[in-house]
């Protein structure tokens, strides 16, 4: 049986974004567009930025298709059962290309970075699907993924478009990209989707049980809410919730065992260690940003409103926890650095927050 090869682009255990049939939210940038699409100002260069998960690829893909089954839609959706969006979908359309980080042949691994190789395929693209006219659409995912050499071939590709072509670029952390790239591009900026349009998103997408909560800890970002859901990181923000919940005091039996979902190796669903300090590290950014602001609503945890209010009650608790956040995600960085044991190195973390000056 052959082993499926990894897809850069695709968040474990969800859907590819080129299956999705429309998008919610980001109206904004939809309506930017597709104004521009209607004047006849349509950029050759698209760059598709905002925060891991929001929904970027999503519109790339859903502006594909509505360029390329030439829909007169006002929202980018087309007939998903038209030839044209089969083919997209199957990634056999003639004039689409996606370009992400390819796969090692040796290895059956993702390589870390967009070569050179995959810009100089669309340079091959754009001459070959020039002589059948029409639009063509290319789509980078994720260009701040791209080496020196790549950004630099894509670069010559900017400055001398193809006649009807469109370049759809993702991009995660734009400043990573060369400045010159950035200003050959038109920007359409995507913001963290608010809990209900990411709770009607997760419901889409097949997660129907605590989606409201899954919204609320993931910051606006689907993708962050499904790799979540894929590790079970909802229940494992409960214990750390209820690990607080009679701040000062703290059960380091029960710490010891929250200490221990830390350990074990990273596997296709991701890195418990990983998962442990992103969620830790929500929570005190919470809590710091409860002091400020009031606790935050929806809750992500029963019960997480009422701790969060007694840790940060003002302003001066707040910082406290600010903090606390920063040291957290410093002596993470150093921990893995040198291999400390996960279970260890968390619970060591947890002892610290327990004394932190009680608030």
């Amino acid at each position: 049986m052959t082993e499926t090869a990894p897809e850069a682009d695709r968040v474990p255990g969800a859907p590819h974004p080129r299956e999705a049939t429309g998008l919610i939210g980001h109206d904004t940038a939809v309506a930017d567009f597709i104004a521009a699409a209607r004047a006849h100002r349509l950029h050759h260069g698209w760059l598709i930025t905002g925060p891991r998960g929001t929904g970027k690829a999503t519109l790339a893909w859903q502006i594909a298709k509505w360029l390329l089954s030439d829909s007169d839609s006002d929202d980018l959706s087309s007939d998903p059962d038209s030839p044209v969006i089969r083919r997209i979908r199957a990634l056999s359309e003639p004039r689409l290309q996606l370009i992400r980080r390819p796969v090692d042949e040796k290895t059956n691994r993702l390589r870390a970075e967009i070569t050179v190789d995959e810009i100089r395929r669309l340079h091959g693209f754009f001459h070959m699907s020039a002589a059948e006219g029409g639009r063509r659409v290319a789509i980078i995912d994720a260009a701040d993924e791209m080496n020196q050499a790549s950004a630099n071939a894509l670069l010559k590709l900017l400055e001398e478009p193809p006649h009807d072509a469109t370049l759809l670029l993702i991009a995660h952390q734009p400043a990573r990209l060369l400045p010159t790239i950035r200003s050959r591009c038109r920007e359409l900026r995507l913001h963290p989707l608010p809990p209900d349009q990411m709770a009607r998103v997760l419901h889409n997408l097949g997660v129907e049980h605590d989606a409201t909560q899954l919204a609320a800890l993931s910051a606006g970002s689907v993708g962050e809410a499904l790799r979540l859901s894929g590790q079970d990181g909802l229940a494992l923000y409960h214990r750390i919730v209820a690990l607080f919940a009679e701040y000062p005091r703290m059960d380091r039996r029960a710490a010891a065992v929250l200490a221990e979902a830390a350990a074990g190796r990273a596997g296709a669903d991701g890195d418990p260690f990983d998962l442990m300090i992103t969620l830790l590290d929500r929570f005190l950014t919470r809590a710091a940003r409860t002091g400020l602001l009031g606790a935050p609503l929806p809750e992500a945890a029963e019960g997480e409103a009422e701790t969060l209010t007694r840790l940060a009650p003002d302003p001066g608790s707040a910082r406290l926890w600010a903090s606390a956040q920063a040291e957290l995600s410093a002596r993470a960085r150093s921990g893995r650095a040198v291999n400390l044991d996960p279970s260890a190195l968390v619970l060591d973390m947890l002892i610290g927050l327990a004394n932190q000056p009680a608030t």
